[in-house]
C-alpha cells in the first residue's frame, strides 16, 4: 500500500465553551438563571448590573446597545476595538429590563402560595392557655400536642408517650388518657385521633345531636368505613338497616368531614412561578412578549474595560479573559430569551384556538413542527420549553403543556389528546351521580363525535385527570 498525503475538506461542529454555556442557560428555569447571574456577578469583576438611574444608552464611550425589540435597551460597555464586530453579529433587537420591574402586570406574575396564620401547635397552645385545666394537666396536654404529626394525628401509642415523659411528672397511663380526651375537645374537631375512623368519629360527635344522619354516619365511620370507601351500598343498607335516603344523608355528612384536621394549619411556603412570556390579545390577534420582570439587566464594567483598553502590559491576559467571558455571558443570555420568545410566538400562532376557546379546542402539536418552522433542532425546542412558563388570560402554563399528540377522527380531522381529555372530564362532570359513565360508555360517546379510541385509552386519559373509575364515583 502506497503512503500518500490527501487534502480533504469537511465540516464539523465543535462544542466550544461558549456553546456549552448557551446550551446550559437555555435549559435553566428563570430561578436558575437568576442564580447563574448572581454567580457570574460574584466571580467576574467585568460584569455588573446596570444602574438604570445612572446609565443611559449612549452615555458611555464605546458603548454597544444590545437588546430585544421593545422600548429600552441594555448597554454593554466594551473597549472600542471590540465593539464593531459584536454589534454586527449580535443585533438581537431584544429589550432588557430590571429584575424588579414596574408596578404593572409583571409585578403580579409572582404566584406564591403561603399561609401566614398560626401553626397547629400555636393554635392548640393558645386555647390551652385560656382553659380551666390545672397546671399539671396543661403540661401533659402540651406534651401530647408536641407528639402530633402535621396532619393532627397522634401516631405514637400512649404507652410510648408515657415512657418518654419526665419521671418527675409522675404521669400514669390513666393521666395520659384523660389528657388525650381533653386535647380532643379543643378546636379543630378530629385533632389528636389515632386513626382515620377515630378522626371522623370525633368530628361527628362534635356536631349537634339532632343533626340529620349523625347517628348513622357514626356507625359508618366506626364499623363500615371500608364498605363506604368501596361504595358497597347494598351491604351498607343491609348492615345498617336503613333506606336510601338515610344512607344518602349519612354519606353526604361523612363526605364533608376533614380527614386531615391539621392540614389547614400547615405553614406552606410554596414555590413561586415567574412567567417567562406573557400572552396578550392586541388588535384582534394574540401576541407573545417577554416578561420584563424575568430579564436581568447587565453590562460590562466600564472602569475595568477602560483599564484593559489603555494597558500595554502583558500581564492583563486574565482581565482580558474575564472581559471575554462577560461578553459571552451577555450574548448567550440574549440568545436564551430570543429563543424562548421565538418558540413562544410559534406556539401562540399554532394554538390560537386554545386562547380563544380553551382546552377543548387545542390542536395537536409536536416538537418537530416548531423545529421545522424555526429551523432549530428538536433538542433546542425541548430545552426552550422545559421549566419555562407562559402567562395567559386562562392561567399560567408551562410551554411544554401546549405540546400533545393527536387522534384521527372519522371525518379526516385530528383532535389533540388534550382536547379529548377535556371532553372526558366534561362528560364526567355532567354524568348522573347515581349512574356514572363507564370507560366503555365514554368510548362509545366519543365515537359518536367521530373520535374512535379504545376503552383502555379512555381509562388512561381518565387516570391522567386523576378521576376514579365509575364504581368509585357512584353515589347513592
Amino acid at each position: 500500500m502506497k503512503a500518500m498525503l490527501q487534502l480533504r475538506q469537511s465540516q464539523k461542529l465543535t462544542l466550544t465553551p461558549q456553546l456549552c454555556q448557551a446550551i446550559s442557560l437555555l435549559q435553566l428555569s428563570t430561578q436558575g438563571v437568576e442564580q447563574e447571574v448572581a454567580r457570574m456577578l460574584d466571580e467576574n469583576p467585568l460584569l455588573e448590573c446596570e444602574d438604570v438611574s445612572a446609565v443611559t444608552p449612549g452615555a458611555l464611550g464605546g458603548a454597544t446597545s444590545i437588546g430585544l425589540p421593545g422600548k429600552r435597551e441594555i448597554t454593554e460597555t466594551l473597549p472600542q476595538q471590540h465593539t464593531s464586530e459584536e454589534v454586527k453579529e449580535d443585533n438581537w433587537g431584544v429589550d432588557y429590563f430590571p429584575v424588579e420591574g414596574s408596578p404593572d402586570d409583571e409585578s403580579r406574575c409572582h404566584a406564591e402560595a403561603s399561609t401566614n396564620g398560626p401553626s397547629l401547635r400555636e393554635h392548640l397552645i393558645l386555647q390551652l392557655s385560656v382553659s380551666q385545666h390545672s397546671t399539671r394537666d396543661c403540661k401533659i396536654i402540651g406534651l401530647l400536642i408536641d407528639a402530633l404529626d402535621e396532619n393532627g394525628y397522634l401516631t405514637q401509642s400512649l404507652e410510648e408517650i408515657v415512657e418518654m415523659l419526665p419521671k418527675q411528672l409522675n404521669v400514669t397511663l390513666n393521666d395520659a388518657e384523660t389528657a388525650l380526651v381533653q386535647l380532643q375537645q379543643l378546636d379543630a374537631p378530629g385533632i389528636a385521633a389515632r386513626s382515620l375512623s377515630e378522626c371522623l368519629a370525633l368530628q361527628l360527635k362534635a356536631l349537634p345531636e339532632d343533626t340529620a344522619g349523625r347517628d348513622v354516619a357514626l356507625r359508618l365511620v366506626t364499623q363500615h368505613l371500608k364498605l363506604l370507601a368501596a361504595h358497597n351500598f347494598v351491604k351498607l343498607k343491609k348492615y345498617l338497616r336503613c333506606g336510601d335516603d338515610v344512607l344518602r344523608t349519612a354519606q353526604s355528612l361523612v363526605a364533608h368531614l376533614q380527614p386531615r384536621p391539621g392540614a389547614e394549619f400547615e405553614q406552606r411556603i410554596g414555590d413561586y412561578v415567574i412567567p417567562d412570556v406573557i400572552v396578550e390579545r392586541r388588535h384582534g390577534s394574540w401576541h407573545a412578549r417577554l416578561n420584563k420582570s424575568a430579564i436581568p439587566r447587565l453590562q460590562i464594567n466600564q472602569l475595568y474595560a477602560n483599564i484593559l483598553q489603555q494597558s500595554t502590559e502583558a500581564n492583563t491576559s486574565q482581565l482580558a479573559n474575564k472581559l471575554q467571558e462577560a461578553r459571552w455571558f451577555i450574548q448567550n443570555l440574549q440568545k436564551r430569551f430570543d429563543t424562548i420568545l421565538c418558540v413562544s410566538q410559534a406556539i401562540v400562532r399554532h394554538q390560537t384556538n386554545f386562547f380563544e376557546h380553551g382546552e377543548s379546542a387545542m390542536r395537536p402539536l409536536v416538537l418537530q413542527e416548531i423545529s421545522s418552522q424555526l429551523d432549530l433542532h428538536e433538542s433546542t425546542i425541548s430545552r426552550a420549553t422545559t421549566q419555562k412558563f407562559m402567562l395567559t388570560p386562562r392561567g399560567i402554563y408551562e410551554l411544554k403543556y401546549f405540546f400533545c399528540g393527536g387522534v384521527g377522527t372519522t371525518d379526516g380531522d385530528v383532535r389533540s389528546s388534550m382536547a379529548i381529555r377535556t371532553l372526558i372530564r366534561q362528560a364526567i362532570e355532567q354524568e348522573p351521580a347515581h349512574h356514572p359513565l363507564t370507560d366503555e360508555r365514554m368510548s362509545e360517546m366519543l365515537a359518536q363525535q367521530g373520535i374512535v379510541i379504545a376503552r383502555r385509552t379512555v381509562a388512561k386519559y381518565r387516570e391522567l385527570l386523576k378521576i376514579p373509575p365509575a364504581n368509585l364515583r357512584k353515589l347513592l
